[in-house]
């Protein structure tokens, strides 16, 4: 089963991802602070991660950014899972080194999708 690693620093969201992922099977693990993520991931080693934008100290860019710049990480996709809608937002994400983008309020039936398309990509 894949380990998805959720970094958002709102716990509502990082409970509410996690349950969702834990009825499809996956490995969970949360983080609220994202100055413990790049941390956390090492110690987890992830197969997806999510990440909120909107954060204290690093923000979403930040870390996705430093994510995908790292070796260990560079080969994990990242899915953006945000409150900004804007097309800025978005181009910057992607810039950052994510995979793709899902935009807050969601649907489960769509979070599962482009998890299930980031972590079995041959099934595309």
């Amino acid at each position: 089963m894949p380990k998805i690693l959720i970094i958002d620093d709102d716990v509502t969201i990082t409970e509410l991802l996690k349950f969702l992922v834990k009825m499809e099977g996956h490995v969970p693990t949360t983080v609220n602070d994202s100055t413990k993520a790049i941390e956390i991931a090492s110690s987890v080693n992830p197969d997806l991660i999510t990440l909120d934008l909107m954060m204290p100290v690093l923000t979403g860019f930040e870390l996705c950014k430093l994510l995908h710049q790292d070796p260990k990480f560079a080969s994990i996709p990242i899915l953006i899972v945000s409150a900004r809608d804007d097309p800025e937002s978005k181009e910057r994400a992607m810039q950052a080194g994510a995979q793709d983008y899902l935009t807050k309020p969601f649907g489960a039936d769509e979070l599962m999708q482009k998890i299930k398309d980031l972590t079995n990509p041959s099934a595309q």
